[in-house]
């Protein structure tokens, strides 16, 4: 008989690794003796976990926290990694939703791409001596994934229309379309454009834009004016005018790994 091919979301995948991590006869703990409001004792990540999404626990503990985490997963091995991917899932999907809502490719990109940042962040780029090492790491997801989001779009060749007179895109269509087509021809970046949409068309503030990416609201606050005077500035020119979402197509089923930790 032919085999079936299964497809899993990458986050899925890992999802599933972490609840056989912390369901297995011995699970990891992680000891919360010695770190100022957190449990003085040991706990499984799930029980972690549940702790650090809690309302009511302090951010600077939730920091401590994941300080620590990044440090295991570094020092300690796979088990420590896929667990503290486990405890992210949450914020790794609403940024994998967010950046993917209204795509017409395939998410599964979107997250794949998400996860390897992530991933990458937690074994050797995150600072864990600075302050919201969660914030920094899903932060460099969340550009990964606009990047993925934002891949395709190009400027139609000269020759890819008969000759002759070619109608304009209208220049106040959806505000994501625009946005996409000044990062297709460089007059704003991904980053530019995830500040704009966040502020102007998702209500969040810049002192919350700001934070997420670990900078001053004042500087938060400055980039996108920049960004915005090239965006208008792009708009009265009509140079926005003829850049087209090159089409996505459909992909085969494939099965989805999880990432390979170093050395294995």
């Amino acid at each position: 008989m032919p085999s079936t091919s299964i497809r899993v979301s990458p986050l899925d995948a890992h999802q599933r690794a972490f609840d056989l991590l912390v369901r297995r006869p011995v699970p990891i703990a992680f000891d919360g003796r010695g770190i100022p409001g957190c449990p003085q004792r040991l706990m499984a990540l799930d029980e972690l976990k549940a702790f650090l999404l809690d309302r009511d626990t302090a951010p600077q503990v939730r920091d401590m926290v994941w300080r620590e985490l990044v440090v295991r997963a570094r020092r300690d091995g796979a088990g420590w990694g896929i667990g503290a991917i486990g405890i992210a899932i949450p914020g790794l999907r609403k940024r994998a939703g967010d950046i993917a809502r209204g795509f017409l490719g395939d998410a599964e990109d979107i997250d794949a791409e998400i996860l390897k940042t992530f991933w990458e962040q937690l074994l050797e780029r995150v600072d864990a001596n600075q302050r919201r090492v969660l914030g920094r790491m899903l932060d460099a997801a969340e550009r990964a994934g606009l990047k993925i989001r934002y891949a395709d779009v190009t400027t139609d060749p000269l020759d890819s229309e008969p000759a002759g007179p070619r109608t304009p895109l209208q220049p106040w269509d959806h505000p994501d379309f625009v946005l996409a087509r000044a990062v297709a021809i460089g007059v704003i970046d991904a980053d530019d454009a995830n500040i704009i949409a966040e502020t102007r068309l998702e209500g969040v503030t810049v002192q919350v834009a700001a934070a997420r990416r670990g900078i001053q609201g004042q500087l938060a606050s400055h980039w996108r004016d920049q960004a915005e005077k090239r965006l208008i500035h792009a708009i009265h020119k009509g140079e926005l005018a003829y850049v087209r979402l090159r089409p996505r197509f459909a992909r085969p089923v494939r099965r989805t790994a999880l990432m390979t930790w170093p050395g294995e």
